[in-house]
């Protein structure tokens, strides 16, 4: 996959296989949590959340992930 003009190479894998939300590991980095809910377009939790996603995807994402979704409630208000 090509980003910003660079080739990086991920692994998808589901917590559970109803999920929508692919959580994506990066094939020559640690540390990032990067998700992505078609494999196309990866978002980085940290940076991404929830402001670059649209509404549907923050649902899908914080019925999924309700940790996630409570550990940054303050950056939605």
């Amino acid at each position: 996959m090509e980003i910003n003009g660079e080739q990086r190479k991920f692994n998808f894998k589901k917590n559970k296989e109803t999920d929508e939300v692919w959580w994506a590991e990066e094939t020559d980095k640690i540390g990032e949590m990067l998700f992505s809910f078609d494999k196309v377009k990866v978002y980085n939790l940290f940076s991404d959340y929830p402001h670059n996603l649209t509404d549907e995807e923050v649902e899908i994402f914080d019925k999924e992930n309700p940790y996630w979704a409570d550990f940054f409630k303050d950056r939605k208000k």
